[in-house]
């Protein structure tokens, strides 16, 4: 087999999905990757610590032959392994450390002396980083984008999925933005790794098509992460798709995320106390935007919650969710998004059901 060239063609392996060994520590690969990357790393956090000590009070040479004693015998044996394996399911990926120097090629030479030649990204994490970042920049600031908004409930995320050309930034953050949006884990990637992914999808996107790229409305925030300057900047500014749903059907969907679905995702992770937490959840969403609400609102909603609750436990009966979901949405979620759209009227360009958006898109195409 014919030795495969080291490549710093980034485009290319984002584009293609391409498998990346990261040789770096645990600790930096923790802080920020891709998604196509494993980490295996040359040293441990520990080791890297003491070489890193050795570095700055005797020099590179010292640390280099800290590094080769601390892992050697046994220890690069098993790495070599690990690192022959990934090669062995990968053979088409690439190893990078943070800059593409000594780890990298430390990695590919101990591969290189078992027979194995496997290719590294020049550059490294550091670079391939900063391309995101770019590339990121200039199709915020050159591509058009078409933000799909509307009132809570409407089925934007459902949209998002059901139209092409978009970018799911809620899937993206793991967060559906709201004070219900979180996941039951409460997991939300890195700001660093979210910012990669997003970079990739806008990447993906503009490749399969030279068409505007649509995004649901958000504010900077999804969770705990935000959204990158330029392209917060972007959709502030850019044509708004206004999702307009009846009152019946929003009820309809939310039931259906935040009641259905929600329910079935606890029990299904946490068995026989699933609905413990999955009551749990809804009434600390309630209880984040108690003051927002004012306390005689925030009493009645919860009222209305701590009823429907008691008859889904007791008699597997969802019917009275229904009424804390209408009047959250009149009392809370309609005003403000109604006060915030106002200010963009001149910005939307169509307004419709979402059966009606999917054959306005389509009679674009």
């Amino acid at each position: 087999m014919s030795k495969r060239a080291d490549t710093q063609e980034y485009r290319q392996l984002f584009l293609g999905d391409v498998p990346l060994m990261d040789v770096r520590s645990p600790i930096e690969f923790n802080k920020g990757a891709f998604a196509t990357a494993v980490n295996h790393p040359l040293m441990s956090d520990d080791e890297r610590h003491q070489v890193g000590i050795m570095y700055k009070q005797e020099g590179q040479d010292a640390a280099i032959a800290l590094g080769n004693l601390l892992v050697s015998g046994d220890t690069k044996e098993a790495r070599i392994k690990t690192w022959k394996a990934f090669a062995a399911a990968h053979p088409t990926g690439y190893l990078y450390c943070f800059r593409g120097g000594l780890r990298s090629r430390t990695t590919q030479a101990w591969m290189g002396e078992v027979g194995i030649n496997y290719p590294l990204v020049k550059g490294g994490y550091k670079a391939m980083r900063r391309f995101l970042i770019e590339e990121s920049e200039r199709i915020a600031q050159e591509r058009d984008f078409i933000v799909i908004g509307g009132r809570t409930g409407n089925g934007k995320t459902m949209l998002i999925h059901e139209m092409s050309n978009t970018v799911d930034l809620e899937g993206l953050a793991n967060h559906r933005g709201s004070s219900f949006g979180r996941a039951i884990d409460d997991f939300q990637p890195t700001q660093i790794n979210f910012e990669n992914a997003l970079a990739v999808a806008l990447i993906k996107n503009e490749a399969a098509s030279h068409k505007p790229i649509f995004a649901e409305d958000e504010s900077t925030r999804i969770g705990r992460l935000s959204l990158p300057l330029p392209l917060a900047h972007t959709m502030r500014i850019c044509p708004i798709v206004l999702v307009d749903e009846q009152l019946e059907v929003r009820i309809d969907n939310i039931q259906k995320d935040y009641v259905t679905d929600l329910l079935s995702q606890h029990v299904a992770a946490f068995g026989e106390q699933g609905f413990e937490l999955f009551s749990g959840f809804l009434l600390e969403g309630l209880a984040r935007i108690k003051k927002r609400l004012g306390g005689a609102t925030y009493a009645e909603i919860k009222t209305l919650m701590d009823d429907a609750l008691d008859l889904h436990q007791s008699k597997q009966d969802e019917v009275l969710h229904r009424c804390w979901i209408e009047k959250l949405l009149i009392k809370y979620y309609d005003p403000m998004y109604d006060y915030q759209i106002a200010k963009k009227q001149q910005s939307i360009i169509f307004t419709g059901s979402r059966a009606e958006i999917l054959q306005w898109q389509k009679s674009r195409s």
